[in-house]
């Protein structure tokens, strides 16, 4: 498997299509780039989720389900990433830039009861896209050559459920369901020989896994509160059906012809997506600022790619960030309703190349701008979100990618396919706004 782990051949023919989820070199390994957090309003703030429980009565936390205390509204999300990478290495002074724009996520959720929330949301968990080419001149004068192409999504559907047990104390499960095939190819040719001997891995997914979360809130007399948070996701089950295929062939136009198969081989796997878990903390003042850090873990695993088992390490992500808001009472002064977000991250990556690890650190910042008659009672508005970082190295003549990242946001939240609740609201901020 040195041939595929020698990464100086992604500098020198990465192709990468507009569309293309798999932006970065390194989503050629393994299931492709995994997408952290495609929610604008939490990767705005550095990633920060475990213990973010929103002040207001618009918004669905998914990444831990215990830490909807405070929804009342209907909330409908659609959210757009707009991706643009930087590459460089120092093999051959080599450079590029890249960009892409998908979907990143579609979700809703609405309170079902006081104490009970639900959420259901799709987005893009993994993907990839690369075609690269290298050739090699051997001392007899043959020209060696192998080109490596692959591409696919895995995608996600969530459903969410949050229960507060008491004023403190909430609990939530979520379901996850990943699904779409993915496939990688290494074709290598001589130049006096008429066939190509191909190696193909195909991974079809049709996976589910559950996650776990709590959280604890406790508000103090000045309106201060300390809230902490927990989420703990096991590892997948279902089916993963695997196949690789090593055969001959040559190609007429775009089409292979004589194919000729030397193995193929068929295996199921339940080891996919691994087991995380995520430990949270935060204070702040009502409806005025929250800060908060936290730490991720997930467990390694191992897939096969490219006939070979391919295993990623174990890794951990430090967040940092919160939010502030000048007055959202404040109706003369359009800006001082505005939310504005920050955060940093430091993630040391479960991929390592040549016994190097690919890692990455970034910083972020974002708003949340209400609509002009948004109110707290009904509170709908646009997120914008942006992300600087690196990831990766130079080192052994590998990849040093910078990345920017736009993302935006839109939530139209209200009371849409609810019962008016008989008993008094939980969200005492919107009672303070209003009497």
């Amino acid at each position: 498997m040195k041939r595929i782990f020698l990464l100086p051949f992604i500098a020198v023919g990465l192709s990468v299509e507009a569309q293309s989820l798999g932006n970065s070199p390194y989503a050629a390994f393994g299931i492709g780039e995994v997408k952290y957090d495609n929610s604008v309003e939490t990767s705005s703030m550095g990633g920060i989720n475990t213990a973010y429980i929103w002040d207001f009565n618009n918004s669905f936390n998914f990444k831990n389900p215990a830490a909807n205390t405070n929804l009342e509204l209907t909330s409908f999300r659609v959210q757009m990433t707009n991706e643009n990478q930087s590459l460089k290495s120092d093999f051959n002074g080599l450079s590029a830039n890249k960009h892409s724009n998908y979907l990143s996520n579609i979700s809703i959720a609405f309170p079902i009861s006081k104490k009970l929330k639900f959420g259901l949301g799709y987005q893009p968990y993994s993907s990839k896209r690369y075609d690269i080419i290298t050739s090699k001149i051997l001392a007899d004068s043959t020209v060696k050559a192998n080109h490596f192409y692959g591409d696919g999504t895995l995608n996600t559907i969530q459903a969410a459920f949050g229960y507060q047990v008491n004023k403190e104390f909430a609990v939530g499960v979520r379901s996850n369901f990943y699904f779409g095939k993915l496939s990688d190819v290494e074709e290598l040719a001589y130049s006096n020989a008429e066939l190509i001997n191909g190696f193909e891995t195909s991974n079809r997914i049709k996976s589910f896994n559950f996650t776990l979360g709590s959280t604890y809130q406790k508000k103090f007399k000045n309106e201060k509160k300390l809230t902490l948070g927990a989420t703990y996701t096991f590892g997948t089950t279902g089916n993963v059906k695997t196949q690789f295929i090593n055969s001959t062939y040559y190609y007429y136009l775009d089409q292979k012809l004589n194919v000729t198969e030397i193995e193929n081989k068929t295996s199921e796997d339940k080891n996919l997506i691994p087991t995380e878990a995520s430990l949270g903390i935060g204070y702040g003042h009502d409806a005025k600022w929250f800060a908060s850090a936290q730490i991720d873990y997930k467990k390694g695993s191992t897939t096969m790619f490219l006939g070979q088992p391919f295993t990623y390490q174990d890794s951990y992500r430090i967040s940092a960030g919160g939010w502030y808001l000048p007055n959202y009472n404040d109706f003369r002064s359009y800006f001082n309703r505005v939310v504005y977000r920050y955060g940093a991250f430091y993630e040391k990556g479960n991929l390592s190349v040549n016994g190097t690890n690919i890692n990455q650190y970034g910083i972020t910042a974002g708003v949340t701008l209400p609509f002009e008659k948004s109110n707290a009672v009904r509170m709908s508005g646009i997120d914008l979100g942006l992300e600087f970082g690196r990831r990766g190295t130079l080192e052994n003549n590998l990849i040093q990618q910078n990345f920017f990242n736009v993302k935006v946001g839109i939530n139209f939240a209200d009371k849409w396919f609810q019962k008016e609740f008989t008993n008094k609201p939980n969200n005492t901020l919107i009672h303070k706004f209003y009497s």
